[in-house]
């Protein structure tokens, strides 16, 4: 019997790219996010090249009761998860306190931490119940060091580190394995959003170096949900060769 796995934010980029990876180790896959297009065409999609069963849900992680509403429509058999990923989350400006905007901090807030508790709260009890499963929290390099115009988001991703620690030490008892990936650069729409669609400013973000790609973090959460029972990989930092920091990184001319 095919395991299940919930993954947020699967329109694009990390989420995306994951979901394609554990279809090819043929999970069954419950895809969400906001842009329904996006996500019936990527459920086709691994339906027809994989051979598993999908669903889709379309709701706003930061929307408690849209979440809520959206888990309560599962049947029991799709109740059965053993893997969450939780991926939604993204920068919102990259301004200095004083000038930053309360619009991208309630945004940043609101995707990165309350929308992970909202979703994990309601996933976690399946799991308890079932005395197993695996939470893989997506955090970020930013979640380890603060740089220049990071602040909030910044301050988000330190909550994501914080909240995957008690995590682990809340459901130890109950067999649930939590892990968190911290990657450095990686070229998705990432930049995109965070700069408020300027795909020129985006791009110098990646100018002279290679970054990291969705596939290459898929990859990392292979390695996570392959490992055998007795077994948690805790914490992945994982970088681009050229980057040795969130602030050092080397470009070539």
């Amino acid at each position: 019997m095919n395991k299940l796995a919930l993954i947020t934010g699967a329109t694009s980029g990390i989420g995306k790219a994951t979901a394609l990876k554990l279809a090819s180790l043929n999970y069954n896959l419950i895809i969400t996010g906001r842009r329904k297009d996006r996500l019936e065409e990527l459920s086709q999609n691994l339906k027809n090249q994989h051979n598993i069963e999908v669903k889709t849900l379309v709701f706003d992680i930061r929307n408690n009761s849209e979440t809520d509403k959206a888990i309560d429509s599962l049947s029991d058999e799709w109740k059965n998860i053993d893997v969450l990923v939780n991926n939604a989350g993204l920068a919102a400006g990259a301004d200095p306190i004083q000038e930053g905007l309360w619009s991208d901090w309630e945004q940043m807030i609101d995707t990165n931490i309350k929308g992970l508790l909202y979703i994990s709260k309601l996933i976690i009890p399946f799991m308890i119940e079932r005395h197993k499963g695996h939470i893989i929290n997506i955090s970020s390099i930013a979640g380890k060091e603060v740089y220049a115009n990071g602040n909030v988001y910044c301050a988000t991703k330190h909550a994501v580190e914080a909240i995957t620690k008690g995590m682990r030490i809340d459901l130890l008892k109950h067999n649930i394995k939590v892990s968190s990936v911290s990657p450095g650069m990686v070229e998705t729409e990432f930049s995109i959003v965070r700069y408020h669609g300027d795909k020129s400013k985006a791009d110098e973000v990646y100018k002279g170096l290679t970054p990291l790609f969705a596939e290459d973090i898929a990859d990392t959460i292979e390695f996570m949900v392959t490992r055998p029972p007795h077994v948690n990989i805790n914490d992945i930092l994982i970088m681009p060769t050229a980057q040795a920091s969130a602030v050092y990184n080397h470009r070539e001319e």
